[in-house]
């Protein structure tokens, strides 16, 4: 089971820097796309508490936000921890 979900959209540039950092630090992440699967919609809406802006990303189901929130996750040494727990 995928750890990290990354909720996207085609043309989001905070969204293709999101998924280039966790490639770069080896965090796998599963992607999906709002902009073209309805079902990742609203899985979308039900695992954001309806959240409107893209990236949002969940870590063993806790939303944790987006590209800033991932950033300073890891710039205050707790992204580790998240992810090693």
């Amino acid at each position: 089971m995928t750890r990290v979900k990354i909720f996207s959209t085609a043309n989001c540039p905070f969204c293709v820097k999101a998924k280039q950092l966790l490639k770069k630090w080896n965090i796998p992440f599963e992607e999906a796309m709002i902009d073209s699967d309805m079902a990742a919609r609203r899985e979308f809406a039900a695992a954001t508490n309806g959240a409107r802006s893209v990236p949002q990303i969940i870590i063993d189901g806790e939303c944790i936000g987006g590209f800033t929130e991932l950033t300073e996750l890891h710039m205050e040494d707790r992204l580790d921890h998240l992810m090693t727990t």
